[in-house]
């Protein structure tokens, strides 16, 4: 350890650009065994680790693992990894660690932050190709309990449930599992392959999975509730944020799940709504998260003519990871910031040709702290053309009238109120992810999915 004065931080080897958008493949090279070995020695083992204790959610055991991966221990470093984490090497794909675990490491200043998410994803798949697995309860207890919802909160729940020898009981509306970790996702980022093995090791482990099934529609929350011990509710937010201008229903304005989701389905080989075609076109995307990084990134990869994102703050402040705008700047998307839509533009037919935006400026608050504010330039009206608008301005809670007719309190944004350990205001009924947090990061879905098992556990195994 402590080779950071002797050892650079050194990233994953990138494909080169021309080549990576030319198909989905992800963009980055996993480290092998001697790199991963070599990275992981520069950490300093911090008596008060930050990385951990500040910039990890799910509060992973990292220098531990960091120690033994750079002393070439990978068993004990992959059983440490995956002890706290459900899916370490989905998370080290997805997770935005400029802004978490690396964005606290403290060689950052002057050094370079260990390089935490590649190490993390390293250890677990070097780990799978010597045949080490995910470990869970030989003895079942016979409780049972039903998971609505397949996404990562879900995926996580059923995981730490299965260690504890409790059956999860999945129900999922779509057609593949995995929620936004399929669907949500492009596979330049995290290839499904990943998310499918650990759905594998659930279900060899005793889960139990139903797809195609709607509650409150294919089968109704009452007869869920009465069949399992318990009910952990991980719905996500999936309505996204509209624009409320004339002319929102054209066929050439996407929401961006739908043409995501659509895209992966084509990807897959899956039926899929042809709607959804870029090809030769004009692409504009409003918004400025990692999901409107991931539409102009796919829009870049189905052959659009030019793509634009257009947000309405300046770079520094936009929510979406560094390195995801450095990669889509790479693959060739023009950033237009400081802008913000006014309204949709149309013929004579009400086809939507473009959008009218107004500039803007930064302002600081009086206070001189918290975020800057947004504020028009009068007069800054202007027009830019597109061929197709991708809307990805953030997502909703769905108001599902299963909850209401059950009891199960939301707030008045349609998230699920629950106490500090999950419970919700229904007796047996817990719920986390984004449908409790509104939309939100992966991790802390995954988070929320842990230790909602871990009351789920206390509740019906501890307290009998």
């Amino acid at each position: 350890m402590y080779e950071f004065t002797k050892i650079e931080r050194l990233d994953p080897t990138v494909r080169p650009t021309n080549e990576r958008i030319e198909n989905f493949k992800e963009i980055y090279e996993i480290y092998t065994p001697e790199e991963a070995s070599a990275q992981a020695s520069r950490c300093i083992q911090c008596g008060n680790p930050y990385c951990s204790s500040l910039g990890c959610p799910l509060s992973n055991n990292i220098p531990q693992w960091l120690k033994f991966i750079a002393d070439k221990d990978l068993n004990l470093a992959f059983n440490i990894s995956n002890e706290t984490s459900p899916f370490p090497e989905i998370l080290g794909r997805i997770c935005p660690q400029d802004r978490l675990c690396e964005g606290a490491c403290t060689l950052n200043e002057g050094y370079g932050a260990i390089t935490i998410g590649a190490i993390e994803v390293s250890i677990t798949e070097n780990g799978f190709k010597k045949g080490l697995r995910p470990q869970f309860a030989e003895k079942m207890t016979g409780k049972k309990v039903a998971i609505i919802g397949s996404g990562p909160a879900g995926l996580s729940a059923a995981t730490f449930l299965l260690r504890a020898g409790i059956k999860p009981v999945v129900y999922e509306r779509a057609d593949e599992a995995g929620g936004l970790l399929i669907y949500g996702i492009p596979e330049f980022k995290l290839e499904k392959e990943a998310v499918h093995r650990r759905i594998q090791f659930l279900l060899e482990a005793g889960m139990e999975l139903h797809l195609n099934t709607e509650v409150g529609k294919d089968i109704s929350f009452e007869e869920i509730y009465a069949k399992h011990d318990a009910v952990f509710i991980g719905i996500g937010a999936t309505e996204g944020k509209v624009l409320d201008y004339q002319g929102y229903n054209t066929d050439n304005i996407y929401m961006a799940v739908p043409f995501l989701t659509n895209i992966q389905k084509k990807l897959l080989e899956m039926p899929y709504d042809k709607k959804y075609n870029v090809k030769d076109k004009r692409v504009m995307v409003i918004g400025g998260g990692d999901t409107a990084m991931d539409c102009v990134r796919t829009s870049i990869r189905e052959g659009a003519s030019s793509v634009r994102c257009v947000y309405r703050r300046d770079e520094a402040n936009m929510p979406g990871s560094r390195k995801e705008v450095k990669n889509a700047k790479e693959e060739g998307v023009e950033f237009i910031f400081m802008t913000s839509p006014n309204r949709f533009l149309a013929d004579k037919n009400g086809k939507v040709y473009g959008m009218e935006f107004k500039k803007m400026e930064l302002r600081m608050p009086t206070e001189g702290n918290g975020r800057a504010d947004i504020i028009e330039i009068p007069n800054s009206e202007h027009v830019i053309e597109a061929d197709v608008i991708i809307l990805a301005l953030g997502f909703n809670n769905a108001k599902l009238a299963f909850l209401r007719e059950n009891g199960i309190e939301t707030n008045k944004f349609g998230a699920i109120i629950v106490d500090e350990k999950y419970r919700t205001t229904k007796p047996r009924v817990y719920a986390g992810g984004d449908g409790v947090r509104g939309a939100d990061l992966v991790v802390n879905a995954a988070l929320d999915g842990r230790q909602a098992a871990l009351t789920i556990i206390e509740d019906l195994l501890l307290n009998k």
